[in-house]
């Protein structure tokens, strides 16, 4: 018989926190509900184990959720199918999706939940091909979609290569089922729809949508935003104050938004009071929303005070900062920042942060120093940069001149270039009269569009 007492949890939180338990409530509580059911001579109840584990999943607590695990298999709960599909829920926000395919893989019988919590796993851990073909495997079962099926795989085709297709072909699924009155199910459409610029089709689903809750508006104003639609996001934006559906911080953040894509500042200020007055201003994804509102509105005096107005300042805050800078053309001042966060330990700046860095160097035309930055990526943050810091290093090359670099860079990277650098370095051949370079641009984009005509 495996005893699971009271000493058991403590020793838990002991052995993972050196202390009786301060971490969040939710992993305290999960732990003591394991040492408390049913007395210290039997075992855990079956929810118990599962809490637990939601716990761990919602936490990334990796330690005490594979200890878990261990604890199952002891147990003899290793083939319960509930507690299988929180194991895989667990590994695969810990980010061990192979993990959670080997569990998935030893279930004998599956059902919705099982099969739901591997397409989810795959798509947070972006793989979004694999989590659309485990969706195809699916239908040839006997285990129907439910709505939260859907909503994960319909997140996964974001992105994709095909992936209006794969939404058309999914919204179809969707109304065979009877799911197209589940307004996350729509949400979920009109975000898949909006991505891929189908602008009308996320119109026409919305206005045929005749329950709107906040869930929808949010989705269909961040659609506008996205698709260059600012004057419409605002219109809905006030249609939906009208009809008093609460106000979310993630909805000020996407009108926000929409009003940086047109530097709508008047707008944008007014939106500001109304932070202000829900008391959001405190919420580090709402400020650093006005941070970039007013930077690429010009007033970056104005985002500066609201940083400084903010009381906890982390890697969010500093990189809108940094790119606020950049966008004004004061590179030296986000530079200056930049390095000042690094020598304090302030920062640890991420693949984002270093765009924002590189992207003041190219404003700035600091060849140099946006190679060392770029090199210290690797160096100094073990870091292996992502297209993003790739595209800006070479577009810096060829702004100064140095189109061969640039594209031997574009030959070394891991990724091959795409639309916005080849056009980008079509635009320096042409002004430092590099026509074999040039044709070559020309010739990549016209594969590409090859209803453009690229020559000037």
């Amino acid at each position: 018989m495996v005893h699971f007492s009271s000493s058991f949890a403590y020793g838990f939180r002991h052995k993972l926190f050196g202390k009786p338990c301060s971490k969040p409530a939710s992993i305290c509580g999960a732990i003591e509900s394991l040492s408390t059911v049913n007395g210290p001579t039997r075992k855990p109840v079956k929810y118990a184990l599962c809490t637990a584990l939601s716990s761990c999943a919602k936490t990334r607590n990796w330690r005490l959720g594979i200890q878990i695990h261990a604890f199952m298999i002891r147990s003899g709960y290793e083939d319960n199918l509930f507690l299988c599909s929180a194991l895989i829920d667990f590994y695969a926000k810990c980010f061990a999706i192979l993990d959670a395919k080997k569990v998935f893989s030893g279930i004998k019988t599956h059902d919705q939940v099982s099969w739901t919590s591997l397409i989810t796993g795959l798509s947070i851990n972006g793989q979004g091909i694999n989590a659309f073909l485990l969706f195809k495997e699916m239908l040839c079962t006997q285990i129907k979609p439910n709505c939260l099926t859907f909503v994960s795989v319909i997140s996964a085709c974001v992105g994709q290569n095909g992936g209006l297709q794969h939404c058309s072909a999914l919204h179809t699924h969707i109304i065979k089922q009877g799911c197209d009155t589940n307004n996350f199910v729509v949400s979920s459409l009109i975000d898949c729809y909006a991505n891929q610029g189908q602008i009308d089709d996320v119109v026409l689903l919305f206005v045929e949508t005749s329950e709107k809750d906040i869930v929808v508006y949010n989705s269909m104003i961040s659609g506008y935003s996205k698709n260059l639609c600012s004057d419409d996001a605002l219109k809905l934006f006030v249609e939906m104050r009208g009809r008093n559906l609460g106000i979310t911080d993630h909805t000020l953040c996407t009108i926000l938004n929409a009003c940086s894509s047109l530097a709508l500042l008047l707008q944008g200020r007014q939106v500001h009071s109304l932070v202000i007055k829900m008391g959001s201003e405190r919420n580090v994804f709402v400020a650093s929303a006005l941070i970039d509102m007013y930077s690429k509105g010009g007033d970056i005096d104005e985002a500066q005070r609201v940083l400084d107005q903010t009381s906890e300042k982390n890697n969010v805050l500093w990189t809108s900062m940094i790119m606020g800078y950049a966008q004004c053309g004061r590179s030296s001042e986000a530079l200056e920042l930049f390095d000042c966060l690094l020598t304090k330990q302030e920062l640890v700046p991420d693949h984002i942060c270093f765009t924002a860095v590189l992207t003041a160097c190219n404003h700035a035309g600091l060849l140099d120093k946006g190679v060392e930055y770029f090199n210290k990526m690797t160096t100094n943050y073990g870091l292996s940069p992502d297209i993003d810091q790739y595209a800006c290093l070479i577009d810096l090359y060829a702004r100064k001149g140095s189109l061969s670099k640039a594209r031997d860079l574009m030959q070394e990277m891991p990724y091959d270039p795409n639309y916005v650098i080849w056009s980008s370095f079509l635009s320096s051949c042409n002004i430092y009269g590099n026509v074999e370079l040039g044709k070559e641009a020309a010739d990549q984009l016209i594969k590409m569009e090859p209803c453009m005509n690229f020559i000037s």
